[in-house]
This record gives C-alpha cells, structure tokens and sequence, in this order.
C-alpha cells in the first residue's frame, strides 16, 4: 500500500496556483547556457545527484524521480538527523525543462509540495528554479517558525549554486 500525501494540492507546483493557507517559495537561479548544460542540469536534478552533493543525504526507490518514487531526505547527524519522506508527484522531460515535484508524506516536518526544476530560456540561459508550498507539521518545525522559510529560501539557493557547479 502506498502511503498517502498530507496534502490535497497534488501537482500544484507543477502547473500552479500555489494554494492559500501555506509559506510559498519561488526561487530562480541561473546557472549556464545551452542545450549541454540544460540537459547537464535536469539529469543532475532527476537522479537526485543535486540533492546529494547539496549535502542531503537521499533515498529513492528509483534512479529518476518518476511519479510515484518514494523519496526519502535526511540532514543531521546521528540522533539529530531530520528525516523528511516525500513521494515524486510529477516529473517533465520536456525539450525546454526537466524537474520534478515531489510532496510531503506522515512523518515529514512540512506539509505541502517542492519541485526541482531545469529551464532552458529563448535565449540560451539554463535557470534551475524551486517552487514550493507549505506549512509545519511537527512541533519543532512549528516552534521554529519564521526561520523554516528563511532556511528553505536558503538551501533553494544552495542546490542552485551546487546545480551551477555540477553542470561546468
């Protein structure tokens, strides 16, 4: 049985609205040009490799983030680790962008969606853009409060530089 998402705004960060009632993210960074770079990135962003040389350490029940995919993230160490399990929603492989969106499930200290996206522009740029929405399911995240945007902001901006990184 597959658990179920703890959220009813399935895909939202695919195709928008964000929906009312949660923290919304929208962060674009950019990071090269072309179509090899393009490409570069979306593959770094669908096998997780971002994520994983972002620092986070990642389990997923498959090489590609594919709807379904169980996606599980932890950051810490030891009794500290924060474990976040998600589940692939959407995922595009399109001649202009390649990402994914994935959504919380039970357990995760958020509720709400994130995706991963790489964007090849008219124009030549490749941008890597993080949409989300969500609010805190546990108590610390509750406690933590205005600092839970402020770090998301932040790591958004991490796996940006990282995905620049990658991609050179």
């Amino acid at each position: 049985m597959t658990a179920a998402l703890s959220y009813p705004e399935h895909g939202a960060t695919q195709h928008g609205p964000l929906p009312a009632g949660y923290h919304h993210l929208h962060v674009e960074v950019p990071v090269g040009r072309g179509r090899a770079v393009f490409e570069r990135a979306g593959e770094a962003i669908t096998a997780f490799r971002m994520h994983r040389a972002a620092g986070i350490r990642i389990r997923a029940g498959a090489e590609a983030a594919e709807p379904g995919v169980p996606v599980e993230s932890g950051l810490g160490v030891g009794p500290l680790r924060i474990t976040a399990p998600c589940r692939v929603v959407w995922s595009t492989y399109d001649s202009d962008r390649i990402g994914f969106g994935y959504g919380t499930l039970e357990g995760h200290p958020e509720c709400g969606e994130e995706s991963f996206v790489a964007e090849l522009r008219a124009d030549g740029s490749v941008w890597f853009t993080v949409t989300a929405f969500s609010r805190a399911a546990k108590w610390y995240t509750r406690l933590a409060g205005p600092l839970v945007p402020v770090f998301q902001r932040a790591y958004a901006r991490h796996c940006g530089r990282t995905l620049r990184r990658l991609v050179r």
